[in-house]
């Protein structure tokens, strides 16, 4: 079993406070569907989604970035299609609020994944430089082999999206494909 890790692919990040804007919108398909085929598929699914509290003083981001995904809004809601899988299939989902940009800092991921056998991790979503490629670095660290889907992921930096798809592959080892959708 592999898992697929679905990074802060919530309005926030597609089109609201901090968005990837067009980017995030072209992928919204792949990304919904590569969801559901894991999920078909019986390997483990997770929600990584960024959870900030309002007017944060402590938070690193808050000096970085404009407020998003803030605890109880609408910006902390799965973009487009993915709302929709993730509903349909809710039970064999796990939803984990992060608060760091790596889908292992401060989460139980690692614990879960062990558990579980898992020793291979996937990785979808937004934004290629930032939150993916800070767990894909996690990942790395631990030992697990990484893949990227190329057509599954996007940032509002065109520039740092091309420069972590060559570092997953140049100095992480990771396998970046792409998609049969």
């Amino acid at each position: 079993m592999d898992a697929l890790i679905v990074i802060d692919f919530t309005y926030d990040f597609v089109e609201g406070s901090l968005p990837v804007g067009q980017p995030a919108i072209d992928i919204q398909e792949t990304i919904a569907t590569l969801t559901q085929q894991y999920v078909d598929q019986g390997d483990f699914v997770v929600m990584a989604v960024d959870l900030h509290e309002e007017n944060d003083p402590y938070h690193p981001e808050s000096k970085l970035f404009p407020p998003h995904n803030i605890r109880g809004t609408q910006g902390r809601a799965l973009y487009g299609e993915l709302a929709n899988v993730y509903q349909r299939n809710m039970d064999s989902i796990y939803w984990m609020d992060k608060s760091r940009y790596s889908a292992f800092c401060g989460t139980n991921l690692d614990i879960l994944l062990k558990e579980r056998g898992i020793t291979k991790v996937h990785l979808i979503g937004v934004c290629t430089d930032i939150c993916v490629l800070h767990t894909a670095v996690d990942a790395y660290n631990k030992g697990y082999a990484i893949t990227v889907f190329e057509d599954a992921v996007a940032s509002f930096n065109p520039q740092g999206h091309e420069w972590a798809l060559a570092h997953f592959k140049g100095s992480l080892g990771a396998e970046v494909i792409i998609s049969s959708k």
